[in-house]
């Protein structure tokens, strides 16, 4: 009997043909998985939280990715810092995976005892000779950008972070992201690998037929479409699609409001990122059904509603700030067929659930979406791994953000020698 050649994780990226999906196996396989994680999750920068997630000194964090995690602590200077979750002693974890506030950090196991600023303070029996300062926690690389907390685990950290943050800083400035609160936070697990997430948030291909509570806030045109044969009804809707976001993006930028689309997703770049500034439908204040804001209490010192959608998204993070709130939702890869998607809504620090918001109006558009989302994500991920299943070509118009995914990911395995 012949011997059957398993393709490796390198073969089989490159096999792709240029414009169709990836093989099923990349979605399937454990070895792909831990690779991936490896790669994408310890090697890249990451957005693991919000700056909300620890308000107040002493606050904690805690976020698992892969073997690793990381401890999101505010210090008593009102600094973020992060940390491996591993004790210097014998290596117990420090904190659980949920959210608490302490005095200090310490180890539940022989009760080391660190500050929070990472320096041991505290510990018995290890003798006079004993040196503290050569056991403090040890600190993960981390970036603050608007309210978004990015981390990397490695030591050689792609320096293109500069880049992302140079970009958003200046647009996430007049929201005042640090100023805010979580209104509310859900946990899905999706039965489907992180790369089907990541693809399935690229496109809106099938967004009108799947969507139809966020789409009561896009444009349809921002769908992508294919230009081919448009009836003079589709022509004339289309230029007026222009000519709105061309009046809007002048108006936004007449009042200092960053509009203008930035890429960086393909050739030199390491860190993922695009941003634009959506075009909200209706009476185009918010993402909600309505269209108009759902917190009548604004982001910042803002007054002007009609901002449009802060759209920003990177390899595991995609992110929606209007004027009156924002969702912001990131993912970790749990299994090759298991994916957490943490979602978190802002509003301003000071606003009052039931008189300046009503919880309802600020989630159903996400919440919705976000369970649509699981569903499509899981049906994908059974159909790639059945034996009938292959590649696809992709819609040039509509799903050409996941053809430069797919791109993206083969570059960067292979600069790492895959």
């Amino acid at each position: 009997m012949a011997e059957v050649h398993i393709k490796s994780h390198g073969e089989l990226i490159r096999s792709r043909e240029a414009g169709h999906g990836m093989p099923g196996e990349l979605f399937g396989r454990q070895d792909v998985f831990e690779t991936d994680v490896e790669v994408f999750f310890h090697k890249h920068w990451i957005l693991v939280g919000v700056t909300a997630d620890v308000p107040e000194p002493g606050d904690v964090s805690t976020v698992d990715i892969g073997k690793a995690s990381i401890i999101i602590v505010r210090d008593d200077d009102e600094n973020i810092r992060t940390y491996r979750n591993v004790c210097r002693h014998r290596g117990a974890r420090l904190k659980e995976a949920v959210r608490s506030t302490v005095g200090m950090l310490v180890c539940p196991y022989h009760q080391w005892t660190y500050d929070l600023d990472g320096a041991l303070r505290n510990t018995t029996h290890m003798g006079k000779d004993f040196d503290p300062t050569c056991r403090s926690l040890i600190p993960v690389h981390t970036k603050i950008v608007g309210t978004h907390i990015f981390v990397c685990l490695d030591e050689n950290t792609p320096k293109d972070i500069s880049k992302l943050e140079a970009t958003m800083a200046p647009r996430f400035a007049p929201y005042d992201l640090t100023n805010t609160k979580i209104a509310f936070e859900q946990e899905i697990i999706e039965e489907g690998n992180w790369k089907l997430v990541i693809e399935n948030n690229r496109e809106c291909y099938h967004c009108q037929a799947t969507h139809p509570e966020l789409t009561a806030s896009f444009l349809p045109e921002d769908f992508g479409f294919c230009p081919e044969n448009l009836s003079e009804e589709s022509l004339r809707a289309l230029e007026e699609y222009k000519a709105r976001n061309a009046t809007c993006q002048a108006s936004w930028e007449s009042e200092g409001f960053v509009s203008e689309s930035v890429e960086w997703l393909e050739g030199e770049a390491v860190t993922q990122f695009r941003t634009q500034q959506l075009v909200i439908a209706g009476d185009g204040e918010s993402q909600t059904i309505s269209t108009k804001v759902a917190c009548t209490k604004l982001f910042g010192n803002i007054t002007r509603r009609d901002l449009g959608d802060a759209h920003m998204w990177t390899h595991n993070s995609w992110t929606h700030v209007m004027s009156d709130h924002a969702v912001i939702s990131y993912i970790i890869p749990l299994a090759p067929n298991k994916t957490l998607v943490r979602s978190k809504w802002l509003v301003h620090a000071d606003a009052v659930e039931g008189v300046d918001y009503n919880l309802k109006d600020l989630t159903e558009v996400w919440v919705a979406t976000n369970t649509q989302d699981k569903h499509l994500v899981e049906i994908t991920h059974k159909g790639t791994q059945d034996p009938a299943y292959a590649p696809g070509m992709f819609s040039p118009f509509t799903e050409a953000y996941v053809d430069q995914f797919s791109r993206w990911y083969a570059s960067r395995l292979n600069a790492h020698g895959i």
